[in-house]
């Protein structure tokens, strides 16, 4: 996850190729990192891009994120293989699925946890899936938490041909997604067979491809998965895989300033990830239901 970088060929449309790095969210828990880079800090009010997998994990191997807390964000997870139990601060406690997206806006402050259902810890399985992290407006970073789940029928679906599209997030084509964002924010989960064409408008300021499996060619560019391709601004794209291939295109406008990130923590104020800091080591969060770890904060 650590090679060279990769120069987009000029004329291309890329602005960036950006490769993941490796974190820890804790417990062995890896996963593949693409925002924040060096190259780009943010796409649009996207701060955060983790994919998770896929990998298959032996029956007794679970997949667990202790209690954690949140500031200043909300937080998108969507699913395209597996199942992940979400509980909650605010007494949320859903089960997400492939296809399926939560939606989790800490605000304030929020607490959650990540963890591998009951009813699969003893089993084979695999896990498959992206968690974004959308920095709020300035005016709502303080807005009470509040979480959303939304079923994968009801997320629309979009008509390109042979390629399959479904809208997570925003609006496209016409159609609107249900999950209601605090700013405009798109989110477009493609599954491409080969020789399929996909065409991302200029009608966002900020887009780019993230490539989840397979390869995909842009502007002579060959980019494979998994990779985060960060478009040029008022500039239509066209893509196209050779050979079957799953991205997804997000998007949208830039924040309405800089923001500071620290841990888990967003913000526009230093001074607000300082008190959330002393907050979480203090015991200030409110706790989750039937949890008794943490995730302590780092030293």
């Amino acid at each position: 996850m650590n090679a060279p970088k990769e120069a987009p060929p000029p004329g291309s449309g890329i602005a960036h190729i950006i490769q993941p790095h490796a974190r820890d969210l804790g417990d062995g828990f890896i996963v593949a990192r693409m925002l924040p880079a060096i190259e780009k800090r943010m796409v649009g009010p996207f701060v955060f891009l983790d994919q998770f997998g896929p990998v298959t994990f032996a029956p007794g191997k679970v997949a667990d994120v202790r209690p954690h807390p949140h500031i200043g964000l909300a937080t998108v997870t969507y699913m395209f293989e597996g199942e992940i139990m979400h509980r909650d601060s605010i007494g949320s406690a859903q089960v997400i699925r492939a296809g399926e997206v939560n939606l989790m806006t800490a605000g304030r402050g929020i607490a959650h946890s990540e963890r591998t259902p009951e009813h699969l810890r003893d089993t084979e399985r695999t896990q498959f899936g992206l968690q974004f992290w959308v920095g709020l407006p300035t005016a709502l970073e303080e807005m009470p938490a509040a979480f959303a789940h939304h079923g994968a029928d009801e997320l629309p679906k979009l008509d390109v041909g042979d390629v399959k599209a479904r809208l997570v997030l925003g609006t496209f084509m016409g159609q609107r997604s249900p999950v209601v964002t605090a700013s405009e924010t798109l989110l477009v989960d493609i599954d491409l067979p080969a020789g399929g064409r996909f065409t991302v408008p200029a009608s966002h300021k900020e887009r780019a491809i993230q490539v989840v499996t397979g390869a995909i060619t842009v502007g002579g560019a060959q980019i494979g998965a998994p990779r985060l391709a960060v478009l040029e601004e008022g500039r239509e794209v066209v893509f196209q895989a050779d050979a079957s291939a799953r991205c997804v295109v997000l998007g949208g406008d830039p924040l309405d300033g800089p923001r500071h990130l620290w841990w888990n923590f967003v913000s526009s104020s230093k001074e607000r990830i300082e008190q959330a800091k002393v907050d979480w080591k203090e015991g200030r969060f409110a706790t989750i239901a039937g949890e008794t770890e943490f995730i302590p904060l780092p030293e």
